[in-house]
């Protein structure tokens, strides 16, 4: 893993990257003139602040780290040149575009970044509310919004049903192989909650939520998140409980009782 300086010296970057994001979504957020579906049949939409959003942070990255490789929601990935392939930058300029659109502030900017195929460190932005979560590994997991910088923790909860669980929408599991498990689970559940998208993963690591279970996921939609949960003490793997980070199914869960139970729930 790279060294606590280097370490620091990228978030420091981050930071700037979600700067220019917010720089570009704000002024359309609750003003957005036009709506793209990128379906033909479905409903997959994008805007002009997605687009403008990840083109404003892969300028800073071209600009700084040049030999960085870049995946992103919006545009075709850039492989790193050979003496930068060990850091990749994962960009979703707006994770939750339903809720932009909708004027629900449950949206946000999401800016990781791999080490050698491994997230090390995770923004989660979202300038309406002034509320930015960011985690580096090894060096836990923060909140900044006006009132300063506070360190998250996750809290404990040891049993399903004292938990409260969320999903970004029941249409994840309709229709799936899951179905059944996900009525189980949000039955067996203290309280389930709909929509956040990725404001979920973040009030985990805050102590808010105990458990996400979602499917279908990109890995766009992930990877950023990873390093805020675990290092707010959660855990965050897929369904079978390994790595999440290529994106499909995960769980994410401030307790690691709740994750156990979950797994077998489904996994059963």
């Amino acid at each position: 893993m790279t060294d606590a300086p280097e370490l620091k010296e990228l978030l420091a970057f981050a930071h700037q990257l979600a700067d220019a994001a917010a720089r570009a979504t704000l002024p359309l957020f609750r003003n957005t003139p036009d709506i793209e579906n990128k379906l033909a049949d479905g409903f997959d939409p994008v805007t002009a602040a997605d687009r403008d959003a990840e083109t404003a942070i892969r300028a800073l990255i071209e600009a700084h780290y040049p030999t960085h490789a870049i995946t992103g929601e919006e545009f075709d990935d850039k492989r790193g040149d050979e003496a930068g392939t060990e850091f990749e930058w994962v960009l979703d300029p707006i994770d939750g575009t339903r809720a932009f659109i909708s004027g629900m502030p449950t949206w946000g900017t999401l800016i990781g970044l791999n080490q050698i195929d491994r997230p090390v460190l995770g923004i989660m932005d979202q300038p309406f509310t002034g509320e930015r979560y960011f985690a580096t590994a090894g060096y836990g997991a923060f909140l900044r919004q006006d009132t300063g910088t506070t360190e998250m923790k996750t809290r404990a909860c040891g049993d399903i049903k004292d938990a409260v669980l969320a999903t970004t929408t029941p249409e994840l599991f309709i229709g799936t192989p899951a179905e059944k498990k996900w009525h189980d689970i949000a039955a067996a559940a203290k309280l389930t909650r709909y929509g956040g998208d990725c404001y979920n993963y973040a009030l985990v690591a805050l102590g808010q939520i105990d458990a996400v279970v979602e499917q279908g996921l990109k890995d766009v939609d992930i990877q950023a998140l990873i390093p805020i949960v675990e290092e707010a003490g959660g855990i965050i793997t897929d369904w079978q409980g390994g790595a999440a980070h290529k994106g499909g199914n995960a769980i994410a869960c401030g307790d690691r009782a709740v994750h156990g139970q979950l797994m077998d729930m489904l996994n059963g």
